[in-house]
């Protein structure tokens, strides 16, 4: 059997995808769910990946959980109530947690639907590039069930209050030019061309001090949560820290002569 999800590393930036097409790349399953942990372990341990871009194989980009299980009342979604809470809790609900922990930037390139589950995966990461093919739906009131893995928390931080109820409460899809309007996408491109604005976009991320990236991630993400006189301690804490690094030194030497920096981590 094919892995689920592939890790590649080019340069300094990670590409996963999602790597099962006939779910149309469904979150389902040990494999999937322990491959995105152990992808997000690898890239925090490792400063020389900066940036990673998150995308997936054939047609679409996720199609979310897997129906035909969730019918059949198999895998996580089996037992009694009891037991299926405790199935999305050991389950799908692993995947918000890690991409949350995740300490480099992470971009989707959104090559096709990205629907339910697949959908907030989607608005987990912080940007997000869509291909002109790509479909987005919160779409799990249509299967009389909530968003069990996040998304409506996810939701309204990436569009505001009042388009995320629109989206949750309906179910309607929304296209990428109209996902491009909600502001849920940064960029919409021909499908040819996904991934090399996606890299492009993570070559200009990575181009930066990566522990200083990663601090600005932390900070961003931190600070929708926080009081502004929490925000601000975090951000003296980092910045002190930040004045204190080679690559704050090598960033300086570089302006003052003119020339491309060269930033190694430290």
């Amino acid at each position: 059997m094919a892995d689920v999800l592939l890790f590649e590393k080019r340069g300094h930036i990670a590409v996963l995808t999602l790597n099962d097409p006939e779910t149309r790349n469904a979150l389902t399953g040990e494999d999937m769910f322990g491959g995105i942990e152990r992808a997000v372990d690898t890239i925090n341990a490792d400063l020389n990946i900066r940036a990673v871009i998150l995308t997936g194989a054939g047609t679409a980009f996720c199609s979310g959980g897997n129906v035909r299980d969730m019918r059949d009342k198999k895998g996580m979604f089996g037992g009694t109530g009891t037991e299926l809470a405790s199935n999305y809790r050991n389950g799908i609900q692993r995947i918000p947690r890690a991409i949350y922990r995740l300490e480099a930037p992470i971009i989707a390139a959104v090559n096709g639907p990205a629907i339910g589950a697949g959908f907030d995966l989607a608005c987990m990461c912080d940007l997000r590039v869509a291909s002109e093919t790509a479909v987005f739906a919160e779409s799990f009131i249509k299967v009389g069930i909530v968003a069990g893995d996040g998304g409506s928390w996810f939701l309204p931080r990436v569009i505001g209050w009042t388009r995320a109820a629109e989206m949750a409460l309906t179910g309607d899809s929304i296209d990428a030019k109209t996902a491009l309007e909600y502001g849920l996408v940064s960029r919409v491109v021909p499908a040819a061309e996904l991934m090399t604005a996606a890299t492009a976009l993570a070559e200009r991320i990575a181009a930066n001090p990566p522990q200083v990236t990663r601090w600005t991630k932390r900070l961003l993400r931190d600070s929708s949560i926080m009081s502004l006189d929490g925000a601000l301690e975090q951000a003296a804490t980092y910045q002190s820290l930040a004045h204190g690094t080679r690559d704050h030194e090598e960033a300086l030497a570089a302006m003052f002569e003119k020339r491309k920096p060269n930033f190694e981590g430290r």
